[in-house]
């Protein structure tokens, strides 16, 4: 399912404009980006945490050539699922 789809079947479930819920996807992807950009975690309960996690500065190796190459600290996204969704994906709950 992409973007699209997605519009279409919230659009189909609300009966609110695909318009109307593009905005408001958008609106929400934008506000979760922007909190866990700041290093804050946004919990939507029954469904999981996205947060930042700090990845630690490695050695790594390049598969073709053997030679070690140094990697950088980095801040990568991060999501939890939630018990809720848990439930729903392995079959527990519809």
């Amino acid at each position: 399912m992409n973007k699209a789809d997605l519009v279409s079947s919230v659009a189909g479930s609300t009966g609110e404009s695909k318009r109307t819920v593009a905005d408001v996807l958008d609106a929400t992807i934008t506000t979760i980006e922007k909190q866990v950009r700041k290093g804050e975690k946004v919990t939507l309960p029954g469904f999981g945490t996205f947060s930042r996690r700090n990845r630690a500065a490695r050695t790594a190796r390049n598969p073709r050539t053997g030679e070690e190459i140094q990697v950088k600290a980095s801040k990568v996204p991060a999501f939890k699922p939630g018990a809720g969704f848990k439930d729903v994906v392995s079959g527990g709950r519809k």
